[in-house]
């Protein structure tokens, strides 16, 4: 089963009229207004797209209100739904450079005192 944050819903507080077209842009992270000009250009040259609103506009379900708790969270879970792959190894990436970062923080401080180095030498 696919995660909240994962799937698509009609975005009702940024829409203008079902929210389909915000949802598309919370859901890709395109600007809503390329978004509804791209709409309003294939409707209007092919008229099908249309009966594509509608349909997502009523079976599509609302955007949960607490979906997201900030900017940056909304952004992370775009980039989830684009490319899965590459957002993992940023999260792989991340997580690297925090752990460099302890241990850098760490030799620090056995390096500076004597003391805690000989105890986390017995520790050992």
């Amino acid at each position: 089963m696919n995660s909240p944050r994962t799937r698509f819903y009609r975005d009702k507080v940024n829409g203008k009229f079902m929210g389909v077209c915000a949802g598309v842009a919370d859901y890709t992270g395109v600007d809503v207004l390329w978004v509804r000009l791209g709409f309003l250009i294939l409707a209007f040259s092919m008229g099908w797209p249309f009966l594509v609103y509608f349909a997502l506009g009523i079976l599509a379900p609302k955007k949960p209100g607490h979906l997201y708790s900030d900017r940056q969270e909304q952004r992370f879970w775009q980039g989830v739904r684009q490319s899965p792959a590459r957002t993992a190894r940023e999260v792989r990436a991340q997580f690297r450079d925090i752990d460099r970062r302890l241990a850098d923080v760490e030799s620090f401080y056995v390096n500076s005192n004597p003391r805690l180095s000989a105890e986390i030498e017995k520790l050992r």
